[in-house]
């Protein structure tokens, strides 16, 4: 059994199966994906039903990002859509054939709309790894923590988590199209809407898979990565990582 884990999609349908071709996810595999399957690229739809399929091929763990919130806000009228179709909705619903100006739930399929709603996690974990979209409190449980962090808190504000497991994570895009790569966690969204890369890390072996919307793919590890220069022993508490709802006890 491996773990894989995909960082952030962003509709780029055609990385994501160049990947998925090259791992080859089995059915004793655990796949997470961490989120933000919509928006900025061309194919959110597509996309969608390639995960929806995976469901019944790997074991797949699916997380929300925040542009799934968002996503399912507008779609329920409940936030002004201006600001999320500046974002990259109106990519989103394009892959749907729908006109940005007349949005609405009727022209999505219902397996896609109980996919976002009903089988996306807010977190996932195993006995070495805390895997999130965005970030995570370092000092509370993941069943704990907000949604401002967990959803929306970019990757330098990580800490070391007082459960001593390494983060995985994304929502922070790295330009420079490699994870970043801290003591205790790794970012592994690698701006693959831009000019960058879809990233797949195996967790056992440090392998990084990456592939792009060209459908060319590259292959390096983990350990041969630059450590963001900073150290555990340097680190103060900053007073945000505070403000939380109360701790869970350990």
């Amino acid at each position: 059994m491996r773990t894989l884990v995909i960082g952030d999609i962003h509709g780029c349908s055609t990385a994501l199966r160049t990947l998925l071709s090259t791992v080859q996810p089995r059915k004793d595999d655990v796949l997470v994906t961490l989120g933000d399957y919509v928006d900025r690229g061309k194919d959110s739809k597509g996309v969608i039903e390639t995960l929806i399929d995976l469901q019944s091929k790997t074991q797949l763990k699916p997380l929300t990002g925040n542009h799934e919130i968002l996503f399912l806000e507008v779609l329920a009228g409940r936030i002004d859509p201006q600001g999320w179709l500046n974002a990259g909705g109106t990519e989103t619903l394009l892959s749907y054939s729908i006109d940005p100006s007349k949005i609405s739930w009727s022209a999505i399929p219902k397996a896609h709309a109980e996919f976002l709603s009903e089988s996306c996690l807010r977190y996932y974990e195993d006995t070495k790894h805390l895997f999130v979209h965005a970030n995570a409190n370092s000092v509370y449980a993941l069943g704990d923590q907000s949604d401002d962090w967990l959803f929306w808190t970019r990757f330098s504000d990580a800490f070391p988590h007082v459960s001593g497991k390494t983060m995985i994570c994304g929502h922070t895009a790295q330009k420079s199209g490699m994870p970043a790569v801290k003591p205790f966690a790794v970012c592994i969204d690698t701006w693959v809407y831009g000019q960058g890369w879809l990233t797949c890390l195996e967790l056992e072996t440090g392998v990084v898979y990456q592939a792009n919307e060209k459908g060319e793919e590259r292959t390096l590890k983990l350990a041969e990565l630059e450590i963001v220069p900073e150290t555990i022993q340097s680190i103060k508490m900053p007073a945000s990582q505070v403000s939380s709802p109360a701790p869970a006890v350990f």
